[in-house]
């Protein structure tokens, strides 16, 4: 199920990141509204424009950027998360940045990005705010006359100029909203006291004081500057809204020795290592795998397998199954490194029930032979059960988890829903699925063969309610463990597809919601 998350951790991604694979809903613009367009440009000032995943503006715009030098570009470190598997440095693809000019769409330079490093992520341990930065080296170096950065932080009231082409309104679906003409504003920086969302340090409070005046939706990344030796200098970067109205920017000038080591190159972070998560298509709120049954041929449309939660329509209710429905819906499917290696399109909607399991299959528009020709993993799908013991890969978009089937249970319930059979993985630290990872196929040792999917976990402790499913044994004991993470069987599939991947509730030994039932029939895994 989708995971409500804070309106601070909400507001990082519509404003740097504005529609990413998870879509948000955009938060209200404060808007440079409270500014006007510029009359020049700034040489250091540019525009992050990268193409996966595009920002939703036929621009291209999704951050601001300061040159530093010419080979490097300063900006927000959530900027920079658009790399899939959120890695803290790394190569990116697709990304390009366009400086000095007023105008997102001509003028100026342009430039490649061909690496990135990034201050902080939303899983170290120092805290990701006052640390919401990053560098990025561009492949050719630029002519722009390079932003300093200031030598101290400001104290409260400095006047400052902000500046960007975050949104004006608040209708993403608008194009008005989106300004290609670069905007600016003189504000001030205020106590941080007067922004109840800021850390404790490391940040400013920037903008008036009735919040008319601030930073919007896609203005991360961009500078809050002061004169210094009667020159613009860089003091702090965009990072997110304050609930006040006013905007918070990471404090640059407590991070130059960072930034300075980088660029130097006297003290140059390693790449991380990413993880393999090929084969995993990102479908926003939910993961999914493409599967092929054990009777399939190359020429069959391909399926994709997700959980029935993350159907785009109205969920199947308790006891049902959605059947041959219509359906539109894009599938990346990644490499390596979570980048798409192609795209197909769901085009039918060819089963998905709550009941029993927790499933989805889409048919695409391509076949497997098409796929494999593309480059594209294909797993296989499982006729056999999982038992309890076995080792088990999640396979989330972001990365892998690797887990343990502890158990197999008999029933498990959640917000009028059961499932049989479900498996209950082993609680650790290496398997900690949260939301978003629903839909993540369980991978057999050999990583090729779908055995299980991903479903729940308990997140309160409550008993059988939505995020809270208890375990049901054959006695009717309840069992509610706040932190238990659950998937599903996948093993009944198999035996309800025909040829052309073509389902078949009514095929021998087909066992999924909506079967007919046939004597001696047994819900569960066969013995």
């Amino acid at each position: 199920m989708l995971k409500s998350i804070s309106p601070r951790a909400a507001a990082v991604l519509t404003t740097g990141v504005a529609v990413t694979a998870i879509v948000m809903a955009a938060l209200p613009a404060q808007g440079i509204v409270g500014g006007t367009e510029s009359t020049r440009a700034y040489s250091f000032m540019g525009s992050f424009q990268p193409s996966y995943p595009a920002p939703p503006r036929s621009d291209g715009h999704g951050c601001g950027v300061e040159v530093l030098a010419p080979q490097w570009v300063l900006t927000a470190s959530h900027c920079a998360g658009r790399n899939p598997t959120d890695a803290k440095v790394g190569v990116p693809r697709g990304w390009k940045v366009r400086v000095g000019s007023l105008d997102t769409t001509s003028g100026g330079e342009v430039a490649e990005v061909d690496h990135y490093y990034r201050l902080a992520t939303s899983r170290d341990e120092g805290g990701f705010w006052g640390r919401d930065l990053a560098l990025m080296h561009l492949r050719t170096p630029v002519r722009a006359k390079p932003v300093r950065i200031a030598s101290t932080t400001p104290a409260d009231d400095t006047p400052v100029r902000i500046m960007g082409w975050g949104m004006t309104c608040d209708d993403s679906t608008d194009p008005a909203c989106f300004p290609t003409r670069l905007r600016e504003a003189d504000t001030v920086v205020q106590p941080l006291s007067t922004c109840p969302s800021a850390g404790p340090v490391g940040e400013l409070c920037v903008g008036s004081a009735d919040g008319k005046v601030a930073a919007s939706n896609m203005d991360s990344g961009g500078p809050a500057l002061v004169r210094e030796r009667n020159q613009w200098a860089v003091a702090g970067v965009v990072s997110g809204p304050d609930e006040s109205g006013k905007t918070l920017y990471t404090d640059v000038t407590r991070h130059a020795d960072w930034i300075n080591g980088i660029i130097s190159g006297a003290n140059v972070p390693p790449d991380d290592q990413i993880p393999n998560v090929e084969g995993a298509a990102d479908l926003g709120n939910c993961v999914g795998s493409v599967v092929r049954p054990p009777a399939s041929r190359p020429q069959d449309p391909a399926l994709l397998l997700t959980n029935g939660h993350c159907v785009q329509e109205q969920r199947p209710a308790p006891g049902t199954a959605l059947v041959d429905r219509p359906a539109d819906r894009e599938v990346p499917i990644a490499d390596r490194q979570g980048y798409p290696q192609t795209t197909a399109r769901a085009k039918r909607l060819v089963y998905a029930t709550m009941t029993g399991t927790d499933i989805a299959l889409y048919r695409l528009d391509k076949t497997y032979a098409q796929l494999k020709a593309e480059g594209a993993k294909v797993f296989q799908l499982t006729s056999t059960p999982v038992r309890a013991g076995g080792p088990l890969t999640m396979a989330y978009a972001g990365g892998r988890l690797d887990c343990t089937a502890e158990a197999v249970v008999t029933n498990l319930r959640e917000g009028g829903y059961q499932q049989d059979d479900s498996i209950r993985y082993a609680t650790s630290e290496d398997c900690a699925p949260w939301h978003g990872t629903s839909g993540s196929a369980l991978l057999a040792p050999d990583l090729t063969t779908v055995v299980g999917i991903h479903n729940t976990h308990n997140e309160a402790g409550e008993q059988c309610t939505d995020n809270n499913p208890c375990e049901v044994g054959p006695d009717g004991a309840v069992t509610s463990v706040q932190g238990r993470s659950y998937g599903q069987q996948v093993y009944q599939i198999a035996a309800c597809l025909t040829e052309g991947s073509e389902l078949d509730l009514s095929h021998p030994g087909c066992t999924l919601t909506g079967a007919a039932p046939r004597p001696g029939h047994r819900d569960g895994p066969p013995q």
